[in-house]
């Protein structure tokens, strides 16, 4: 086993896990005492997230000055970091849990049960004696969280891909429990609940000690600033995302409805029952980070959800027409001029690339147009082409129909539709096939751009969400809420796992990221907000929704105070979701694997053929990583990641931070981006003393379970 590489134990763990937590109630007590570690304790901080640094935060008007330098600095930090130790490869299969606890106080005799604002003083008596017992086979690490009620615990040493590890899962998140209850006062409990179910709903008798509501941190209306944890970091995360934001966060979440619920009592029944407005043949959607159209026209008490009668519902703003789909758009290439056959790949807009594997006349490719390259398209490959000729009489592409289909075998074979390989002679598809069956080809791209590329059935089912948007049967009450801790005081679980190398924590990345959103609704567990009962049952968008800092030209509405100079693409590129959310792109690059099975050529290829989604880059930065010698998929991942400001800078650690051996500035963008999944490259060894640590893939989906058994099978 211990020679097996990571993804192999992700595919056995979890029939491995059911059976030995079974197995370790009998074979616990046969294990010997002094099982010793095959690793270091030193490795406890390969298991931590976040960037937690000791110093004087900048004020938001302050910092504001330096965001283009972190923003430069982080590249330049990272590819430093990628050469460095893109070539480290051999490291064993080392992992580990995160679990977060609230500490609550029970009144017993008002019935009552509150917020516990002592968790700094727990957390350090708790890495007290845990110093005075490394003795100890097991231990555990303690960090802080987000609230002042909270705690975050780990292993203190990693767990390995050895199964009997598997034993060791439960039974150190049963002693990470035992030690947390050893310094509860009496009254105290710190079960293991994804949220607080009456946070925001007992005013300034909801901790204690008791707090005032409100605060020049969130200005909230229903909690008081004292209830986030007193490390700087987190009060200056909770000002800046609000500040640059322009206004307070907006939380809305769906309130159940039942019969006797007070605010739908003068709403219709809908025809889809009470739990429901979409019928039987469709689910109801809540689109989460989406609803500036619905609070301007309803308020701050009600929301608009929608029905997945569509593959693309979900996709619309809610109420804005003019936003209209996000979506690739597939391209027909057809260079209309004498010898023309076809167009070449560009690594960059006018940096022809030499490849003989060049889209022919005939073929489709997907890709979105670049907004700050007007007349071409970035591809799924990574690649650039542009749409017309230089003085816009020669149209190359044409936009058809997502229905259209290639007809090239050999891209057929892998399931790409981008044209990485190419057919024999007499393979390839005439022109007037691909116009069979009412699929259109939009005029020159020089044109405005329509929706005439779209077939009839497309646009019926697509359509606008004004009709929807305004029955009222799809106008719902909501839970409001209004500040960061509403969805950063959530618990949860996480998984870190260390790699072999780089190329297989791509590729776990891509594994993990499909498993997010099942592994979500598998241990969803967060039904009650508020004090009110939700009609969801997920942490995930209330916290996506709670950290949201766009601005209003990047959330698509008006913006008269755009542009913002000082901001990631001056504060109006338009960003389609918050900076907590799933991931944009796979970044397995498989150009190895391929080249093995197909022959060589493809040494600039990226295989993430299922990135069908619009992905807003910063465009200076990507070019910089691909002229560096990054892959395009990575390159794509990070440029993505740094169309975001950095949210907390310190005092002294701006053009002080040594760009070759640290990467502070890297992870401040990169630590802030808090989605699914999160991809995390080997941090620096600062003294011959610190711990090696590889290349690294953290789960971030999976939401608490009240026992640790259930935690420990997830």
């Amino acid at each position: 086993m211990p020679g097996r590489s990571a993804s192999f134990i992700l595919l056995h763990l979890q029939v491995l896990f059911h059976f030995l937590l079974i197995a370790s109630h009998f074979v616990d007590s046969f294990l010997p005492k002094s099982y010793v570690a095959r690793t270091s304790r030193s490795h406890t901080s390969s298991l931590n997230m976040g960037l937690l640094k000791v110093g004087v935060p900048q004020k938001w008007e302050d910092s504001k000055k330096n965001l283009r330098y972190i923003r430069q600095a982080g590249i330049r930090q990272f590819i430093s970091t990628y050469n460095r130790v893109k070539d480290l490869k051999g490291d064993d299969l080392l992992w580990g849990d995160e679990i977060e606890y609230g500490i609550f106080v029970v009144d017993e005799e008002t019935k009552k049960v509150r917020l516990a604002l002592r968790a700094k003083e727990i957390m350090d008596e708790l890495n007290r004696k845990e110093k005075l017992n490394t003795d100890l086979s097991e231990g555990c690490n303690w960090v802080p969280e987000y609230g002042a009620w909270m705690v975050e615990a780990t292993p203190d040493r990693p767990y390995t891909g050895f199964a009997t590890d598997l034993l060791r899962v439960e039974r150190n998140m049963r002693l990470r429990r035992r030690r947390l209850l050893t310094v509860l006062g009496e009254n105290e409990i710190a079960p293991t609940v994804s949220s607080f179910p009456m946070l925001g709903a007992m005013g300034e008798d909801g901790t204690v000690p008791p707090t005032s509501v409100g605060g020049p941190v969130t200005l909230s209306s229903y909690i008081g600033d004292s209830i986030i944890n007193p490390h700087p970091r987190f009060g200056t995360l909770s000002a800046n995302i609000r500040q640059r934001r322009g206004e307070k966060v907006n939380i809305r979440v769906p309130l159940f409805r039942d019969v006797k619920t007070p605010e739908y009592q003068d709403y219709p029944l809908p025809a889809g029952g009470v739990d429901g407005c979409c019928g039987s043949d469709s689910q109801q959607l809540w689109r989460y980070g989406k609803g500036d159209v619905s609070m301007e026209k309803h308020g701050k008490d009600k929301l608009v959800v929608g029905c997945s009668t569509s593959s693309k519902d979900e996709q619309f703003q809610d109420g804005s027409v003019g936003d209209a789909i996000v979506t690739l758009q597939k391209w027909l290439v057809d260079v209309q001029c004498e010898g023309c056959r076809g167009l070449f790949y560009r690594s960059a807009p006018n940096q022809i690339v030499p490849d003989a594997d060049w889209p022919r006349n005939g073929d489709i490719v997907l890709g979105s147009e670049v907004p700050d390259e007007p007349g071409w398209i970035r591809l799924q490959n990574g690649y650039y082409l542009p749409i017309h000729s230089d003085d816009g009489k020669i149209a190359f592409l044409h936009k058809v129909s997502t229905r259209t289909k290639t007809s090239n075998s050999e891209m057929k074979r892998i399931g790409s539709n981008t044209p990485l390989f190419r057919a024999g002679s007499g393979m390839e598809q005439d022109i007037s096939t691909l116009l069979e069956g009412g699929v259109a080809v939009m005029a020159p791209p020089v044109a405005p751009m329509s929706d005439t590329s779209l077939s009839t059935d497309e646009t019926k089912s697509v359509g606008t969400t004004s009709t929807e948007d305004t029955n009222r049967e799809n106008v719902r009450a909501a839970i409001h809420m209004d500040a960061m801790a509403f969805g950063m005081g959530c618990c949860c679980l996480q998984i870190t796992f260390q790699a072999k190398d780089m190329d297989e924590s791509r590729f776990i990345y891509d594994q993990l990221a499909v498993m997010a959103p099942i592994m979500m609704a598998l241990t969803a567990s967060t039904p009650i907000l508020k004090g009110r009962i939700a009609d969801t049952d997920a942490r995930w968008g209330i916290i996506s929704e709670s950290v949201d800092d766009r601005t209003p030209a990047e959330r698509g509405r008006e913006d008269a105070s755009a542009p913002y100079d000082e901001l990631a693409g001056k504060g109006q590129r338009r960003i389609y979701k918050s900076r907590y959310d799933c991931i944009s792109t796979y970044i397995y690059q498989g150009a190895s694997l391929a080249e093995a099975e197909y022959g060589s050529g493809l040494a600039n290829r990226v295989l993430n053929i299922y990135n069908d989604i619009p992905v807003p880059i910063d465009e200076k930065s990507y070019r910089q990583l691909r002229d560096a010698g990054i892959d395009p998929a990575l390159a794509q991942h990070v440029a993505h990641l740094f169309i975001r400001d950095p949210l907390v800078i310190f005092n002294g650690a701006v053009e002080e931070v040594d760009d070759e051996t640290q990467t502070e500035h890297w992870e401040s963008i990169q630590s802030t981006n808090w989605q699914t999944v999160r991809w995390k490259p080997p941090p620096p060894r600062n003294s011959p003393n610190d711990p090696h640590i590889g290349w690294r893939t953290e789960f971030r989906s999976m939401e608490m379970q009240l026992t640790d058994f259930e935690n420990a099978a997830f």
